[in-house]
């Protein structure tokens, strides 16, 4: 009888057991809602800090103390997906994701009583620690159930998911644009309701139960062991340079979107609008680039696919700031930023199977997170130590960060598990 983790026959979606199905289900709704979460907070960081710091949105203090906020939320986004990534490799990949996602859920919900900019800024680190480690967890339960040869399809439509959570902000920001900004945190809530029905329907993998059979677990200290630890760097230094230049539009985006001429001069709400809209085209493009992306790893192999898609995003971060555009043009430039970001969709789906099983969310969890605190550094450095407003600025030195990303790609193993690509 085929087992439900075997992913060598399945050639149409009605093959699909219903492990696989549901499996499926469960990490595209945790990573839609770890998008949710996960850009609440940019929805209304001036003006929430602002508020809680009781100073004009204008105030460089409140740029710099929001910039904190998010720096404490990628080093807990690192260390959730190192802690979390253990105990995946512990307790097994559907109690873990149940965890994360209850984690996150949780501490996004009480952000709304931050009575302090600190208390916030503890609010979304705790918050972070489930969204890190759900990436993870997520991440490795499909790479062990779905078929291999639709890894690279996998890969796009799991990032399409955090794509789509984005967008729920959004529509979410809209509906409350003008409102007391702590209220959006309460939408963060609504993921802890899915946890009933994963810890009810979706199962433990088959590949982790079967090496868990008498096998104790390795050390974290094995990712840096002579088997591993080639993999292990390459990918540490690939993430955490590449991730502090997104993560560094993805922040600092808002504030170069507030200076521009046409929408410095709007009413809050118009403001408001706007931000919204600069983060919908990013989706909108980034939701398209996993599909290009996921193509491009089909056609020519992961390796390759994430090269090209590292020097796309430095060439369009220089043409977009090199010089100053305007609002529509600034649009335009954001949707085609959005489609490079479907580079990291592609380490979804690559990552995982570069470890042995018993290290897998470990090591992928550990690895591609870690970049996070580095990324957290450079949210910061890039918003305080350029010249005061001008975020453009900041925004093109940090596109730069993406030719030596590109250049250690060229590193990358082979994937050596995919024989029917």
């Amino acid at each position: 009888m085929q087992s439900p983790d075997n992913t060598t026959e399945v050639t149409h979606l009605r093959d699909l057991s219903p492990h696989q199905v549901r499996s499926g289900i469960a990490a595209w709704l945790g990573w839609l809602f770890d998008g949710l979460d996960m850009h609440l907070y940019t929805l209304v960081a001036t003006a929430f800090v602002a508020q809680l710091m009781v100073l004009p949105e204008s105030d460089p203090a409140v740029g710099q103390h929001g910039a904190i906020i998010q720096a404490g939320f990628l080093v807990g986004w690192a260390l959730g997906g190192a802690f979390f990534g253990r105990v995946g490799d512990l307790l097994g990949r559907s109690r873990t994701l149940t965890l994360t996602i209850l984690t996150y859920a949780c501490f996004t919900g009480l952000s709304f009583f931050a009575q302090t900019w600190w208390h916030l800024m503890i609010f979304r680190f705790l918050a972070a620690l489930g969204i890190g480690g759900e990436w993870a967890v997520g991440a490795s339960l499909l790479s062990e159930t779905w078929p291999k040869k639709w890894r690279p399809w996998i890969a796009a439509t799991l990032q399409s998911a955090v794509n789509c959570g984005v967008l729920l902000a959004c529509f979410a920001g809209w509906m409350l644009a003008g409102q007391e900004p702590r209220f959006i945190f309460l939408i963060g809530v609504l993921p802890a309701f899915i946890t009933l029905w994963i810890r009810k329907a979706v199962p433990e993998t088959e590949a982790w139960e079967k090496a868990r059979e008498g096998q104790p677990v390795p050390r974290i200290s094995d990712l840096f062991g002579p088997a591993v630890r080639g993999v292990t760097w390459r990918v540490m230094i690939i993430c955490a340079v590449s991730l502090t230049a997104h993560w560094t539009f993805l922040f600092w985006q808002q504030k170069h979107v507030l200076s521009l001429p046409e929408i410095a001069s709007l009413s809050k709400e118009g403001k408001d609008g706007a931000l919204v809209s600069a983060l919908m085209w990013i989706m909108i493009g980034s939701l398209i680039g996993n599909y290009i992306a996921g193509a491009l790893a089909k056609l020519m192999g992961y390796r390759k696919a994430i090269v090209i898609m590292m020097l796309a995003y430095f060439i369009i971060m220089y043409c977009s700031f090199s010089r100053s555009w305007d609002w529509e043009t600034t649009k335009i430039q954001f949707a085609i930023i959005g489609a490079c970001q479907g580079v990291f969709g592609l380490f979804t789906m690559c990552l995982p199977p570069l470890f042995p099983v018993l290290l897998r969310t470990t090591g992928s969890g550990f690895c591609y997170n870690i970049g996070r605190i580095v990324a957290a550094a450079g949210t910061v450095f890039f918003g305080i130590f350029v010249k005061v407003g001008d975020y453009r600025e900041a925004l093109l030195y940090a596109g730069f960060l993406f030719i030596p990303a590109t250049l250690v790609s060229m590193m990358l193993p082979l994937e050596k598990e995919e024989p029917n690509h």
